[in-house]
């Protein structure tokens, strides 16, 4: 052997080594004295959450209530969004049913204050506007209190006020009967009466009979039928319907009607609506009012948005709280496992891998929260939704907003935890009893 060369025998590749080919290799002394540069082991995802799941796994009961804290905001967030969507749903779909293009005209007030009167010929004369297809009226009969029986004291009323109707008002109304009949050409000329459903409920009427009776202005009369609530007309919900002829002979009504309902086309509502008063009250036409129920509903609509505005704000603060509860769990297991953390560093992992195990954790912490509590919200939602008789609405948009803010709020209550984490000095670290 000459004594700048020598065998250099390994298993690495054939090409660059003697022991294969029966050559020699130079030798570099230096070389031999300069050690190879280490490069720190790669962690892979799934290696990445096996070391954040440990400290899961190792503190369960701590990992479930801190995870509990975010569940319960983001299952209010859920719910509440939810439960608004089925709401507005619901009205929608009673809107569809019911449709927008009812219009209703009643007295005002004079200049004086005093209750204004429409003309009795307010239907014909409003049925002569062309885009109108449906017209019907009500009119209070005064002084006419209804009772259950005549023994009950004058003053328990319950607010029941005795109306006139026509017999096409139901369908004019879109209300629904609920127990026996509407009126009817021959049932509007007798004592015979349709009770609202409140109105109903307050005389304790649960359904129709020929043998179900009650005192309307001094006067017996059968009730036919019961309304079930009328979203388009709710002062009758709390009222006792007359046929118009029976109003006139039993009970001396004048025939003046106080609320005139119309429907048409709906291209013509605007225009309807801005000729409606002075039509059913030419002589004074400031002395009407003139409303759209569906209006009414969208108002109701718009007082929910508000409602669940101020729900999403404490769904918020609960999910804040939730994520110091997240935080304070990370600086304490960063706490609780420093001779983990020593010996880690001991055997190689990285400041960096160290903060990776850390946030890692807080994530999946986060996470289990957040996905529990997408699963309460939306399990409160279809329980709610299904106990009201709404539509079950989930807007995806909701819980995907949910996932987000589990993710950003475990990112944020980690990264301290995981940097103070990283931040050990190995030999400090091992030193803690």
């Amino acid at each position: 052997m000459n004594g700048d060369l020598i065998d250099v025998e390994t298993d690495g590749d054939a090409s660059h080594t003697g022991a294969h080919t029966g050559r020699t290799a130079p030798f570099d002394a230096a070389a031999e004295h300069t050690p190879a540069r280490l490069r720190p082991a790669r962690l892979r995802p799934r290696d990445v959450l096996k070391v954040g799941a440990v400290g899961l796994r190792t503190r369960p009961l701590r990992a479930f209530l801190s995870a509990l804290g975010i569940a319960i905001g983001i299952a209010a967030m859920v719910a509440v969004v939810g439960i608004s969507s089925s709401s507005r749903a619901d009205l929608d779909r009673t809107l569809a049913s019911l449709g927008t293009n009812l219009l209703t005209v009643s007295p005002g007030n004079t200049l004086t204050g005093e209750e204004a009167q429409l003309p009795v010929r307010a239907e014909d004369m409003v049925g002569r506007i062309t885009p109108v297809e449906t017209v019907s009226a009500i009119g209070r009969v005064d002084d006419a209190k209804v009772y259950r029986t005549d023994r009950i004291p004058e003053t328990e009323t319950n607010g029941i006020v005795a109306y006139a109707a026509r017999t096409d008002l139901r369908p004019a109304i879109g209300a629904r009967v609920g127990s026996g009949s509407w009126l009817n050409a021959a049932t509007a000329a007798y004592p015979a009466t349709v009770l609202g459903a409140t109105a109903a409920q307050h005389l304790g009427v649960s359904h129709a009979s020929p043998d179900t009776q009650v005192v309307i202005g001094g006067e017996r009369f059968t009730v036919v039928g019961i309304l079930q609530p009328a979203a388009l007309a709710p002062e009758l919900d709390n009222a006792a319907l007359i046929g118009w002829p029976a109003a006139g002979t039993e009970l001396g009504f004048d025939g003046r009607p106080t609320t005139v309902y119309t429907r048409s086309e709906d291209a013509s509502v605007e225009q309807v609506s801005s000729v409606l008063g002075a039509t059913a009250n030419p002589e004074a036409p400031n002395e009407t009012e003139v409303s759209r129920p569906s209006d009414a509903l969208a108002a109701q609509q718009a007082a929910g948005k508000a409602f669940t505005g101020l729900l999403l704000g404490l769904g918020a603060v609960a999910l804040l709280v939730g994520g110091v509860g997240v935080a304070n769990t990370m600086v304490i297991s960063v706490l609780e496992r420093r001779p983990e953390i020593g010996l880690r560093r001991s055997l190689g992992a990285t400041r960096g891998q160290i903060r990776t195990q850390f946030l890692a954790e807080s994530l999946l912490l986060s996470a289990l929260g957040g996905l529990g509590g997408a699963v309460i919200g939306t399990a409160v939602t279809y329980g709610y939704a299904i106990y009201q008789g709404w539509p079950t609405v989930v807007p995806a948009w909701a819980v995907a907003g949910g996932a987000v803010a589990t993710l950003g709020i475990g990112a944020l209550a980690g990264l301290y935890p995981a940097i103070r984490a990283s931040r050990l000095p190995p030999t400090e670290a091992l030193a803690t009893p």
